[in-house]
């Protein structure tokens, strides 16, 4: 583990510079993402901004067939009041904001979708929806109990529907770097950045059938900070599920990271181990804040610094040879 930076972060979730800690098996990540960061700190910053937050846990119940099972569902999901006030004897922060459902025969699949405070909360939405699946049946007798998971949530699964209907935080961080700095740190310009973005994440990833995903290596930031700050490392392969995007804009290089699963918290599971801590401390991400600010700073900092590894790997594999070179120096 090593800290790397600073990075230079701006947005509506924070504005400062900060080291960044990282720990990983694959050493060149250290200077590769040292690199993003440090064209950050040449630039305005890395905008970041949090588009939405939620975690799912979609329950599973049967009834006799599916008209049955639609008729149950269409007053389940008029009764989300009720649902709440049983979620709220569970916990003080978990708060059901939004169901979705799909029938299948008889089958309902009904994906209950919370808030969580400081949180990722698996625990907290899966405690909640085993507290809600016997006020259910008492409610709903024609219905029965199938599991407590019914794979629409989705957990640690690469699917399209945490994509579509949010798992996680979803954060886009998004930079602008001018042509001369491109050239000068990258070693690259923004026309070739662009045109590699096209033909090798969005072209080639769709030749190898990837699902809501076009990037070059989102997961090894993603493992790399998850390891570091104390989260579930299972869950970067829904987290990996992202899309670069660059364009030349006036000359310069806009280039974007969005990230719409990314399942991470300031408290619970992972957390409580000393260099958990004291990382989670160095990022400001323990403070005294409304529940939930901790997290979102944790997933602003999380998404500026995969998109310094995306942008600096990026580069390079515009260059012929040079990622091999790097890594022959830096791992042999």
């Amino acid at each position: 583990m090593r800290s790397v930076g600073p990075l230079k972060i701006c947005g509506h979730i924070l504005e400062e510079k900060l080291m960044v800690p990282l720990a990983t098996y694959e050493t060149p990540l250290w200077p590769s993402v040292g690199r993003g960061a440090r064209i950050s700190a040449l630039t305005d910053g890395i905008r970041t901004t949090i588009v939405d937050e939620r975690m799912s846990r979609s329950i599973l119940l049967e009834a006799k067939d599916a008209l049955e099972a639609v008729q149950a569902l269409q007053s389940i999901k008029s009764r989300q009041d009720d649902l709440n006030a049983v979620v709220a004897q569970t916990s003080r922060f978990a708060k059901l904001i939004d169901m979705h459902s799909q029938v299948v025969a008889n089958l309902i699949y009904l994906r209950l979708e919370f808030t969580t405070g400081d949180a990722s909360g698996h625990n907290m939405v899966t405690n909640a929806a085993d507290k809600l699946i016997p006020w259910l049946l008492k409610e709903y007798p024609q219905l029965d109990y199938c599991s407590i998971s019914g794979n629409y949530c989705s957990d640690k699964k690469a699917t399209a529907v945490n994509g579509i209907l949010g798992r996680g935080k979803y954060v886009v961080s998004e930079i602008l770097i001018p042509r001369e700095l491109c050239e000068r740190r990258l070693k690259t310009t923004p026309e070739k950045v662009v045109n590699l973005n096209i033909k090798k994440n969005l072209i080639g990833t769709m030749v190898a059938g990837g699902l809501r995903s076009a990037n070059a290596h989102y997961a090894n930031m993603l493992l790399a900070f998850y390891l570091a700050t104390g989260q579930d490392a299972a869950n970067i392969i829904e987290g990996a599920q992202g899309i670069v995007h660059a364009e030349v804009r006036n000359g310069d290089l806009y280039f974007s990271c969005t990230l719409p699963n990314l399942i991470m918290g300031s408290v619970g599971n992972g957390k409580g181990i000393e260099f958990v801590e004291e990382n989670l401390k160095a990022l400001g991400c323990k403070e005294d804040r409304e529940p939930g600010e901790n997290a979102r700073r944790l997933a602003a900092i999380c998404a500026a610094t995969v998109l310094c590894g995306e942008l600096s790997l990026m580069a390079a594999q515009t260059n012929p040879g040079e990622l091999m070179e790097s890594h022959l120096k830096m791992e042999r």
